[in-house]
């Protein structure tokens, strides 16, 4: 087994050290988050830092990296407090990911990269349409992150779009069936295989495999 001290691991070149921290997370949801400025020009921006934060109320926040330069997505958030995120699939992952390239702020990524933008009456953030699960979000709070000064951008949800077969009977999201993509480091992407679902951890007794509705499996 390999052992990097942590002198190893602040004396690499910085483009090895951040693949190396990056891949250690393991495998993250690959989003794209859907904004427009003031002037109605949309941006779109591939983020794997989404993450749930709770049920009630529901929000979810995502790290944005230091604004030391021009964050589209960021100020856009600032100026309309709204954002959708669209979870990315097996048909247009590659697309998702030209969203990481630096385009100047007039250029809309929708457009070159060939995506499609879909409006929703109230929600002045763009989906996109070709993302199977979507939902919009109204911006709650920033919060500075001072170690290294991210900031987690915290926002409430007011809309979901997905494929209706999706939601199972338990309210379980089939994400899988969905062709949700994953990315692991900063560009590698996966497709999941799933193990099965387990029925709810309780003191002394062993878990059991629940169907994708929720229910016992059969075991005979």
């Amino acid at each position: 087994m390999k052992y990097i001290t942590q002198d190893e691991l602040v004396n690499m070149p910085a483009r090895y050290r951040t693949q190396v921290i990056n891949s250690l997370s393991g495998f993250k949801s690959a989003n794209l988050i859907g904004t427009s400025n003031k002037e109605g020009i949309h941006n779109l921006a591939i983020f794997s830092s989404v993450v749930h934060l709770g049920a009630s109320p529901a929000l979810v926040g995502f790290i944005t990296r230091p604004n030391t330069v021009v964050r589209h997505t960021l100020e856009n958030i600032q100026q309309t407090k709204q954002f959708t995120i669209n979870q990315v699939n097996d048909r247009f992952w590659q697309e998702a990911h030209q969203t990481s390239a630096r385009y100047d702020a007039g250029e809309c990524e929708f457009k070159q990269t060939g995506l499609t933008a879909l409006a929703v009456g109230g929600v002045n953030a763009p989906f996109v349409k070709e993302s199977r699960l979507k939902y919009a979000l109204r911006l709650k709070e920033i919060v500075p992150i001072q170690l290294n000064d991210t900031l987690l951008v915290i926002g409430e949800i007011t809309d979901i779009l997905c494929d209706k077969d999706a939601i199972k009977d338990d309210g379980y999201m089939d994400i899988e069936s969905l062709n949700t993509v994953m990315v692991s480091g900063l560009d590698s992407y996966h497709t999941s295989n799933r193990l099965s679902r387990l029925s709810y951890a309780k003191p002394g007794i062993l878990p059991t495999k629940i169907s994708l509705d929720g229910e016992p499996e059969n075991t005979y």
